[in-house]
């Protein structure tokens, strides 16, 4: 297929859209990060959809633009990246008891255990449900590769999460598979 136009990328985006936005917000951890993520991924993709042959690739190509982005966005320098502290910044939330945000609190340091490689597939694959099949295909590597580095990742954030629990609690719910926070478990404690 001939280069793409302009106004093809719009009719290619707009199925994905939700998709794509909404896999930005999670891969970034809030809205307004993602939303950023993703405004900028789509400039990027909207002034290279030139380069796209076949438009049947169009969704893997989107997402590797966004991993590469949200890559990059990682990357920046230390002083790039910081702002004020000021009220607005401040998580009130964070002396909150509730489920919801300890929940929340134990998936950010699982996923801080993580580059922005490993996150994205992560999200794309549990979160977002795709195949191993499919990210195969969005990063051109062999499944067996695809699937060792969700293992590798998946290990990481336990070790991540484990590292922060009260040793009496590490005893008590690692199981003869080495794996922690069985269904039983205490983090809550």
């Amino acid at each position: 297929m001939k280069h793409m136009t302009k106004e093809l990328f719009w009719e290619l985006l707009e199925p994905e859209h939700k998709q794509a936005e909404g896999f930005c917000r999670k891969l970034c951890g809030s809205r307004d990060n993602g939303d950023d993520l993703y405004q900028e991924a789509l400039l990027a993709a909207y002034q290279g959809i030139e380069s796209l042959r076949n438009k049947m690739a169009f969704k893997s190509w989107l997402y590797r633009i966004i991993i590469t982005r949200h890559r990059n966005m990682v990357r920046q320098p230390w002083w790039k990246r910081r702002t004020t502290l000021t009220a607005k910044h401040v998580d009130i939330k964070r002396f909150d008891p509730g489920e919801q945000f300890n929940a929340r609190r134990w998936l950010k340091r699982a996923f801080e255990a993580l580059g922005a490689e490993d996150r994205s597939l992560i999200v794309l694959f549990e979160i977002e449900g795709w195949s191993v099949a499919e990210l195969a295909g969005l990063l051109n590597k062999p499944e067996g590769t695809i699937k060792a580095r969700l293992s590798r990742s998946r290990k990481k954030m336990r070790k991540a999460i484990i590292s922060c629990l009260p040793n009496r609690v590490k005893k008590s719910q690692t199981s003869e598979a080495g794996y922690a926070l069985s269904k039983s478990t205490a983090i809550n404690e």
